[in-house]
């Protein structure tokens, strides 16, 4: 299956075969497989490391939330009531109280925030969860969208609203670094409109990533709640003045979804391609030629495999009787970053050949100089990836559609041109009534309103008239 005649299909059939996860027994849940996983764990010790640089600790609450929890915010219960699975009774006694498989945790950590939070000393309160969630989802794809997933969520409390929208855009601003930076995924920085709220928040920010064929992956999200939360669950704290006010709260988080966006934005028809900062492994070494005749080679290997072990490069020695063929496209599968070959020949000339996983070409490293080479080549990929993403967004933004009809256009030149319909800027006149037509009509969901759009749009892509915000729109995951 290739990307360009059912992109999901490839991206299904890569991961299981690249061994990154496997379905389980249960509807709409996945195992997370050694290699999947370890790229979840890359990301968890990168942002960790923000964690600690600002002071914020982790921290880890109850899966199970009571119902009563949910009914104190409104807006919240009913944002996430059709995704609940509840738990009703233990062994064949029913619960005094249903409790809920958490959808997130605002609820119980308001609660505590609520005990622990007492006076402006106590201010700011920061802290972090690693856990994993559950949203009973209908449709469901591996790492983008599953009834249980992983991910962290940080809850903050504040002394008033300017400070409360800092640590919002803070963690935003960190988000698009992590992306961009750590995962080379390019992103697109906002804020969401009223209908794609974060459901309790007052203003809900997001970071987009457009995937090769052109779809939107909402890839992480930060939410500034105002007061709402504080006064569903009492947060108060005496100020400076001797009055009690409540608290001003946020909650941000990205989950695994990440690690899909990771594989549609950089895969490619032979598998997996991955940045070397997340990669399970980055160099793979292999005898070749009739190695096995002449143990020098595998001496040889061994050494290199033990020298780069020591600098922490995460490296693998496949020894294996499959033949090179077989192991090349196996490697190229799973995303091994540099892969390097060394027979009979290679040894006598006092080299090894390189092959790097996102350019097309081998070539010859003299053996002295491999260790300088390879730190090189791990350190220039996780940029060129990068900018060859950013050049694809490029190519697929659409700047010039103003009308609805111009959109059902651009979606039929699309179709019959083989194109991806990718990110479309319009203009909108801020009413639900135009997000819920174009949805309609096109498919397309208003993705984020952008900080800095290429440009500014004045009229109302539906309505023809004054636009009041300009939005990126787009097909999604």
């Amino acid at each position: 299956m290739t990307q360009k005649n059912d992109f999901t299909e490839w991206y299904i059939q890569t991961i299981q075969k690249a061994e990154l996860m496997a379905y389980s027994p249960v509807k709409g849940s996945i195992i997370f497989r050694p290699d999947g996983f370890e790229l979840w764990e890359h990301i968890q010790e990168e942002f960790n490391q923000f964690l600690k640089s600002e002071g914020i600790r982790n921290a880890y609450f109850p899966m199970l939330i009571p119902q009563s929890f949910f009914m104190k915010e409104a807006d919240h219960i009913e944002g996430f009531a059709p995704e609940l699975p509840w738990v009703t009774e233990v062994g064949n006694e029913k619960l005094e109280e249903p409790l809920a498989l958490r959808p997130t945790s605002e609820t119980m950590i308001g609660s505590a925030f609520s005990d622990w939070i007492n006076s402006y000393r106590d201010l700011p309160y920061e802290i972090n969860q690693w856990a994993n969630v559950f949203r009973w989802e209908k449709k469901t794809l591996p790492f983008l969208r599953t009834s249980e997933f992983l991910w962290q969520e940080g809850h903050t409390a504040h002394d008033g609203e300017e400070d409360a929208r800092k640590r919002t855009m803070r963690v935003l601003d960190e988000y698009a670094r992590l992306c961009e930076e750590f995962l080379a995924i390019p992103v697109y920085r906002g804020q969401k409109t009223p209908s794609e709220r974060f459901a309790g928040a007052v203003d809900t920010y997001s970071i987009e990533a457009m995937m090769k064929d052109g779809k939107a992956v909402q890839a992480g999200t930060s939410h500034y709640m105002g007061t709402k939360f504080a006064e569903a669950f009492d947060i108060t704290y005496l100020t400076k003045e001797n009055k009690h006010v409540h608290a001003h709260t946020t909650s941000w988080g990205v989950s695994t979804r990440l690690l899909g966006a990771l594989i549609m934005t950089h895969g490619d028809e032979n598998g997996l391609v991955f940045p070397p900062t997340v990669a399970p492994t980055q160099v793979v070494l292999m005898p070749v030629g009739p190695w096995k005749k002449n143990p020098a080679i595998l001496e040889k290997l061994s050494a290199l495999q033990a020298a780069f072990k020591t600098k922490g490069i995460r490296v693998r020695l496949d020894d294996s009787d499959n033949s090179p063929g077989f192991k090349f496209n196996e490697w190229e599968l799973k995303g091994a970053c540099l892969r390097i070959e060394c027979g009979p020949r290679d040894l006598e000339n006092g080299q090894v050949m390189v092959k790097i996983r996102d350019l097309s070409e081998k070539q010859a490293v003299a053996l002295a100089e491999i260790e300088a080479f390879v730190d090189e080549a791990l350190a220039a990929m996780t940029p060129r990836l990068l900018a060859a993403a950013k050049e694809r967004n490029r190519t697929n933004e659409y700047l010039d559609i103003d009308t609805l009809d111009d959109l059902k256009a651009h979606i039929d030149t699309c179709q019959k041109e083989d194109k991806v319909t990718g990110f479309v800027l319009i203009g909108w006149d801020g009413t639900e009534e135009t997000e819920a037509k174009i949805k309609e009509e096109t498919g397309f969901t208003t993705r984020n309103i952008p900080f800095d759009a290429p440009v500014e749009k004045t009229v109302d892509i539906v309505s023809g008239k004054p636009a009041k915000h300009t939005v990126w729109i787009a097909r999604a995951y």
